[in-house]
């Protein structure tokens, strides 16, 4: 085909993922290059800012979050009220540490918008200030102002790297590349050949800044590997030089602060262990701790029986390494444990080889305890590194798991490499997208690509309509380039995610599973991040379909961000809609407020702020009926428009001659307006963009409207009996005419509690179902707007069940009209 070529120029992850029906893992699942993303301020810190209002004076704010260069900030004095959060660039604004004003004379004035909050201004900042944390000086002075602290790990800049083949003595390294804190590291003295180069993390155990090997009485020797390229006095006058150059090249101590520490072991000399290679990751090994340095550091060798092997395996470890097991761990976990070249046949068995070596094994209570909370599953997709060659980062699948530890299937190697293992805390695994944010090279899957145009048919969750449109599989208008988006040195832009479990969680998500998403989600790219929390909440809602029908873009209006396709799945059909999100970071905070709006939920149920104690907006106290009250969607009937209205989300199947029926909503009473209704939305309340042309009625109007049917409903009131079996749909024999059993109410049912819905129930013999109105937080308001559909349709019931509670429900609703109707 002369559209097809193998792929390697260009590789789309949301296509991949796409077309293989895998997911991503969890950006949080990478500890390491969330750490590397910090840059030095943290939420709560304090500065003095310039008033905006009166450049001459200066007041103190607090970072609410930080993404870049950039910092979300909040005079103090607002409290809880986001309304004044104000984005500002560590590089541009006029930012200081506290006690800067002071020093330098300047005016500390309270701004207007909250004078009358602050009538004793001393008063005010000695409570406020008092144990507070003020941003470091170092980070808003100076050549580092604006930095990230990773940028500052530069081409030219020296570290000390420990020998971990066959000492514990270190040397000088030189950092050749740095690509998002994965460092291409050359030994000092080498300058003309790469033969030796490593790739580290620079939060690696064994790499540290210029000095440590002094301080903590360590020699500085080159390995031995390359010890004999020069003469010692070379070497010694390359020593020479790098400390007279020491301050120019060296990097700042605490920009390892974060690493890990590394704890005490209890391992001696002679015991036995089981072990990975950690240069070649393949297969699990009997291994031998050859000799202990410390309490901190050991060295093991993987065993071999062979009289004339060459060379021996062998590297240092501590405590927390990677790939070390106790004994039987592999036959624990139904692993395969390789037996050492030499041993006489394949059926390796640690006792009689414990027994044939002399030795002891390893107690348990050297090893450090694993586990397996840790956000990945089989068959997510991430990317690492080519462990056969660490210049490569490759596309990785995970195919097992086993505690800690990941077996995965790399892509598009050069060489073919066989399955690794590795830690789950590994610094060479990433999360997608990390090679794009960071212009690195991802080796790309060895595919052919047909450059042709497809057909995208996806079903519309509520009309069955034929359409579908065409796409071309490089959409340019839907890549993300760096052009368009506020990326910060190179680096991710979006800040982190959280997820506000306690907050309200509307009518459209279910809040068990909202409890059970990961607290944050990023930092990282701002369309992967957000399109990594919409689908979360997309997966979480009662019906998926619907959610994503809230959130897709209108076609109709203005695009202020970038189109996105998301999918769901519900009841066995498939959904896809194109959703906008926005590229940069200073954007974020607001679209996660109006999409929260959007799906009737409390404002702060995700966002880049969290949500500690109390909930700002109160949501707490508000049932669904009383929030969506404040919150829920206005939406205005258009001229013109067809039954079911504009939609990008497309349809499978066609049903023809086939009306549909429309559908109420579950816990707003709406009524449709005529196509001349004018639109009086209050100012700054969200507006949809669905095919149903409803308003929110208030609960004067919700009682008119029941009263209206009142005469009706009492001239053709009935009852069903039915057969409880859930399987089995009464037939028309079934169902009998007879008269309601008359149910006196104490209270008017329009001001009853979810707690007095769920009483009601539990006096039924309905009360096993009492348990979904409290999940769904359906009160009385709710209740009275319940019908035969909507039960089926939004609690999943069964028609035997569903006509069940119907029948009380219907009693509840005669008894209303009775007693409180008038």
């Amino acid at each position: 085909d002369a559209g097809s070529s193998v792929e390697e120029m260009e590789f789309n992850w949301d296509e991949y993922l796409e077309d293989t029906g895998a997911t991503a893992a969890p950006h949080g699942s990478f500890k390491h290059v969330d750490t590397s993303l910090q840059n030095g301020f943290a939420p709560g810190m304090k500065l003095e800012v310039a008033v905006k209002s009166d450049q001459n004076t200066y007041w103190v704010a607090t970072i609410i979050t930080t993404c870049g260069q950039l910092l979300l900030l909040r005079y103090d004095g607002y409290g809880e009220d986001r309304k004044a959060d104000f984005w500002c660039d560590i590089l541009t604004a006029d930012l200081h540490p506290i006690g800067w004003c002071e020093q330098n004379k300047k005016i500390l004035k309270v701004p207007e918008g909250i004078k009358d909050k602050i009538p004793d201004q001393e008063e005010f900042l000695q409570r406020v200030l008092k144990g507070a944390c003020s941003a470091p000086a170092n980070l808003l002075e100076g050549l580092h102002r604006g930095k990230n602290p990773l940028d500052l790990i530069a081409p030219g800049s020296r570290l000390e790297l420990q020998n971990i083949r066959d000492s514990l003595e270190a040397w000088i390294v030189n950092v050749v590349e740095n690509v998002g804190g994965r460092l291409k590291l050359r030994y000092e003295g080498l300058e003309d050949s790469d033969k030796f180069d490593q790739w580290l993390f620079y939060l690696d155990p064994f790499l540290h800044q210029v000095g440590w090997a002094a301080q903590h009485g360590y020699s500085l020797q080159p390995p031995s590997a390359i010890r004999s390229l020069r003469s010692e006095a070379d070497w010694q006058e390359i020593l020479k030089k790098v400390k007279e150059e020491e301050e120019e090249s060296s990097v700042p101590t605490d920009l390892f602060k974060d690493k890990p520490v590394i704890g005490v072991h209890s391992f001696s000399e002679g015991m036995k262990l089981e072990a990975v290679d950690p240069m070649a990751p393949f297969v699990i090994c009997p291994a031998t701790v050859l000799k202990v340095y410390n309490d901190k550091y050991f060295m093991i060798e993987i065993d071999d029986l062979r009289a004339e092997r060459a060379t021996s395996q062998r590297y240092v470890c501590h405590v927390d390494s990677a790939g070390i097991f106790p004994v039987q761990w592999s036959l624990k976990n139904g692993l395969h444990l390789s037996p050492p070249p030499g041993y006489p046949g394949q059926d390796f068995d640690w006792a009689d080889y414990l027994k044939q070596c002399g030795a002891e094994a390893a107690p348990q209570s050297c090893f450090p305890s694993l586990t397996s909370d840790h956000g990945f599953k089989e068959n997510m997709k991430l990317e690492a590194v080519n462990p056969v060659d660490p210049e490569e980062v490759c596309i990785a699948t995970v195919t097992k798991l086993k505690d800690s530890y990941l077996w995965l299937q790399l892509e598009g190697s050069k060489k073919p490499v066989p399955e690794c293992i590795v830690s789950v805390e590994s610094m060479n695994i990433f999360p997608v997208g990390w090679c794009e944010t960071n212009g690195y090279q991802l080796r790309p899957p060895r595919k052919a690509i047909v450059n042709k145009q497809k057909k995208i048919a996806v079903v519309q969750p509520e009309k069955q309509i034929l359409s579908s449109r065409t796409v071309h599989d490089g959409l340019k208008n839907q890549e993300l380039n760096s052009s368009d988006s506020v990326v910060i040195n190179g680096k991710y832009c979006c800040p982190k995610i959280y997820f506000n479990h306690r907050c309200f969680s509307g009518p459209y998500l279910n809040k068990g599973r909202i409890a059970e998403l990961p607290q944050s989600v990023g930092p990282g790219n701002c369309v992967l991040v957000l399109k990594e929390v919409l689908t979360l909440l997309i997966n979480a809602a009662y019906k998926p379909s619907r959610v994503l029908r809230e959130l897709q873009l209108d076609e109709e209006a203005a695009w202020h961000g970038h189109g996105e396709t998301l999918k769901a799945k519900y009841k066995g059909k498939s959904y896809r809609a194109t959703v906008e999100v926005v590229r940069t970071a200073d954007r974020v905070a607001d679209f996660c407020r109006k999409t929260c709006i959007k799906l009737e939920c409390c404002p702060n149920l995700f966002g880049p702020q969290m949500v500690l104690d109390k909930c700002s907006e109160n949501c707490s106290v508000l049932t669904k009926t009383k929030y969506t009250h404040y919150y829920g969607k206005r939406k205005n009937k258009r001229i013109g428009r067809p039954p079911g209205g504009h939609s990008n989300l497309e349809v499978a199947m066609k049903k023809p001659n086939k009306r549909r029926k429309r559908r109420k909503h579950f816990f707003v009473h709406k009524k449709k307006r005529s196509s001349t209704s004018v639109d009086n939305t209050p100012a700054g309340s969200p507006q949809g963009s669905g095919a149903e042309e409803e308003d929110d009625q208030d609960e004067s109007e919700l009682s008119h409207s029941l009263a209206q049917d009142r005469d009706k409903r009492k001239r053709k009131l009935r009852t069903f009996s039915f057969s409880d079996d859930e399987n089995k749909p009464p037939s028309p024999k079934d169902i009998k005419m007879e008269v309601a059993e008359k149910l006196q109410l104490d209270s008017n049912p329009l001001e009853w509690s979810v707690a007095d819905v769920v009483r009601f129930l539990k006096s039924t013999d309905c009360a096993p179902l009492a348990r979904i109105f409290l999940d769904q937080e359906i009160d009385g308001q709710a209740l009275l707007l319940l019908t035969l559909p909507t039960v089926q349709e939004c609690m999943d019931l069964k028609l035997g069940p569903a006509i069940k509670l119907c029948h009380h429900i219907e009693r509840v609703k005669l008894a209303f009209y009775q007693q409180f109707a008038n």
